[in-house]
This record gives structure tokens, C-alpha cells and sequence, in this order.
């Protein structure tokens, strides 16, 4: 009875050694099919696994026969090409809102995408500057959350925290419990937001998910539909500054040009410059103006100006003379 049951899905085996056994680089004889097969406790006959194979082509596997040595059977393409996985690979382990533990588990399972052999290679370190791994993996299940109320159309409650001097996260509004509607996700500055509808205040706000606790959904459908239509996530993005919030402006800023790319990077290749005084261009852009945005203008160095409007250069002046009043001895 066990060997009508493995004969039953011997195929299965046979797909599993195509996928971890073989590749470009690493194929398999008629022989050393058979011996790996046998280990599952298989027997096969020659012409019943060259019918399987040929079935595993007409499935769609990618199986190709090379005559030279190495001689034998190979999946000559994966699903995914194995720098594709070493992209999913880096992208995981420079990721700053998973865990380290996580962070192995999700690589591990990468790894089973691949060949064994390809596998080792996707056992690499990625080194970024100053990378601080999250401490727990509440925002991994929450992004999940996160995502399920907005499939279901749901609204969701939650309570939103804040870390304070000594060090501890506590709760905002003396443990109030929020309720949003969540429309979307945004990736800004390496840290994951909810973008949600406050009904009781009629706007789109954004919170960041890694300070967000006990997310529950409601029954109640979500609101501010019509608002979030009008919402541009990539105009959002590049407006604000670390998804810190202010009025939006329309402002004329003199750049040096060795900052063109700094320009682009920030706020994209359509951004409308145009010459200014010898060595700069002025570039016209919106802004949520916000003492982030102050504060990335004055890490840009001296040549960075505000134009216009007037109200902002007279604003951002304030803020730098107010800077200054501390070191002022």
C-alpha cells in the first residue's frame, strides 16, 4: 500500500528535485534521478520518468537535457531569476521596520525559490549605514491588518503612541482610542504610514504604523472616499518632508547647479527650472513648509535661497535666527 502511495506522487518528487536540485550549472542523470527518487522510497522504471518529465514540460516547467558534462536533466529557468532573488534578499535584510528574526525567516523562505546552490548565494550580508533593525514585530502584523480593513472596507480603531525622554513608548492622548478610515500605505523616509480619513475632522491624516497599537476593525464602512480620490500619493510624498505636515505653497527656490540631482531626487524630473544668476537655476515646487522642510533646505549649505513667496522667506529667516539664539553665548 506504501508503494501504490509513493508511486502516486512520484511526479511530485520529481517536480521537487527539478526545483532544488538542478540548474543551469547542476543537472541530473537518468541514474541520479532514479537514487534520489529511491530515497523517498520510489521505484521507477525508464520509461515511466521520461514520461514524467515530458508531463513536468507540458505542466510548463522549463526542463532541458545537456549532452556534455555535466550530462543529465536541468530546470533551466526558476520562477524567479536569481538576481531577482538576491534584490527580494537585500531588500529584506536593509529593511528597517522588520526584525532581525524576521528578517531570517523571510530569507529562508526566499532561499526555497532557488536551487539549493543558488541558495548559498543568497546567504549575504547587506551592510547599511547607521540601519537600526525594529526591536519587535508588531508592525509586521500590522501592516497585514492594515491591509485586510481596506480589502474589507472596513474602518479601524487603534491607539497611537509616542516615545518620551526616558526612553519608553506611552500612549498619546492619555490612551485615547482613534477611529480612521484606512485608504492606503505609504513608504516615506523608511518608516511605513497609514493614510486614513478622520471623519470627526473632516481631513486625511497619516500615522506612522510602527506606533500604532491594538488595531481593531469595525463594522462600520469606511468614510472619505471622495477625499482620498483627490489624493496624489506621489505628490504627497514629495511635498512633504519625512511626512511631516504644514501648509501647502508654492515656492521659488535658487539652487547652485551642482545641486540639480539633490532637486530630482527630491522633488522628480519634471520639477520646472529655469537659469538664474551665473552657476544656479531656480526651481518652482510645492511644499507642505514645516521646520522639516526648513531644516533639509539648511543641510543643503549656503547658495540654497528661498525666492519667494515672502511670507516663507520670512518664515524660514525666523527659524534660523531662532537656531542661532541658542548658541549665542
Amino acid at each position: 500500500m506504501a508503494r501504490s502511495y509513493n508511486q502516486k506522487i512520484k511526479i511530485l518528487y520529481l517536480m521537487k528535485l527539478f526545483l532544488s536540485e538542478t540548474d543551469e550549472t547542476h543537472s541530473l542523470n537518468r541514474k541520479a534521478l532514479e537514487e534520489k527518487l529511491a530515497n523517498y522510497g520510489v521505484s521507477v522504471e525508464r520509461k515511466s520518468l521520461y514520461n514524467d518529465i515530458e508531463t513536468l514540460k507540458l505542466f510548463g516547467m522549463d526542463i532541458e537535457y545537456r549532452k556534455e558534462q555535466p550530462e543529465g536533466y536541468y530546470l533551466a529557468s526558476h520562477e524567479f531569476e536569481l538576481p531577482e532573488l538576491k534584490l527580494l534578499v537585500d531588500a529584506v535584510q536593509s529593511s528597517k521596520f522588520i526584525t532581525e528574526r524576521k528578517s531570517t525567516e523571510l530569507i529562508k523562505k526566499i532561499e526555497g525559490l532557488a536551487s539549493r546552490f543558488e541558495a548559498s548565494q543568497l546567504q549575504r550580508q547587506v551592510y547599511v549605514a547607521n540601519r537600526i533593525k525594529a526591536m519587535n514585530e508588531s508592525i509586521y502584523y500590522n501592516v497585514d491588518k492594515l491591509h485586510s480593513a481596506i480589502a474589507s472596507n472596513q474602518q479601524i480603531t487603534f491607539q497611537y503612541y509616542e516615545w518620551t525622554a526616558d526612553k519608553q513608548l506611552k500612549p498619546r492622548r492619555n490612551g485615547a482610542i482613534y477611529q480612521i478610515s484606512p485608504w492606503g500605505m505609504t513608504w516615506d523616509d523608511e518608516n511605513y504610514y497609514l493614510i486614513g480619513y478622520d471623519e470627526e475632522n473632516n481631513i486625511l491624516k497619516h500615522f506612522r504604523v510602527d506606533k500604532m497599537r491594538d488595531i481593531q476593525h469595525m463594522d462600520e464602512p469606511r468614510m472619505g472616499a471622495e477625499e482620498y480620490e483627490r489624493f496624489d500619493p506621489a505628490h504627497y510624498s514629495k511635498m512633504t518632508f519625512g511626512m511631516y505636515g504644514g501648509v501647502e505653497q508654492t515656492l521659488r527656490i535658487r539652487f547652485p547647479n551642482r545641486l540639480i540631482g539633490v532637486v530630482i531626487d527630491r522633488f522628480g524630473k519634471e520639477v520646472p527650472i529655469r537659469p538664474d544668476i551665473e552657476g544656479c537655476f531656480t526651481a518652482r515646487v510645492e511644499v507642505a513648509v514645516s521646520n522639516q522642510f526648513f531644516g533639509w533646505l539648511t543641510g543643503l549649505g549656503k547658495g540654497a535661497i528661498i525666492v519667494s513667496p515672502d511670507n516663507v522667506v520670512t518664515e524660514y529667516r525666523q527659524y534660523l535666527e531662532e537656531i542661532l539664539g541658542e548658541y549665542k553665548v
